[in-house]
C-alpha cells in the first residue's frame, strides 16, 4: 500500500506528489489538480493507498482511497 500526498512548494510555486516516509519528491506539478491526478496513478500502481490532499498552507484538506485500498468509512465518503 502506497500513500502520498500533494502540497505545494513555496520555493518552486509548484505543487508536490510525494509517497508518505520518502525522501525525493515522485514529481512536481503546476496545478493541484495535477498532482492529484499523478499522486492517484502512483498510489494505484504500488497496490492502492491513501491520497491526502494539503492546502498551500500546509493543512490536509481531503484524503481520496485509491483501489485497491480499503477505505476505512466507505458509506461516508460520497465526494469521490
Amino acid at each position: 500500500m502506497a500513500n502520498y500526498h500533494v502540497t505545494k512548494n513555496k520555493d518552486l510555486g509548484k505543487w508536490a506528489a510525494k509517497r508518505e516516509k520518502a525522501e525525493r519528491v515522485a514529481g512536481y506539478y503546476d496545478t493541484q489538480a495535477e498532482a492529484e491526478k499523478a499522486a492517484k496513478e502512483f498510489s494505484a500502481n504500488n497496490g492502492g493507498g491513501e491520497v491526502r490532499i494539503h492546502t498551500p498552507k500546509g493543512p490536509i484538506r481531503d484524503s481520496d482511497t485509491v483501489a485497491p485500498g480499503n477505505d476505512p468509512c466507505p458509506p461516508k465518503d460520497k465526494k469521490h
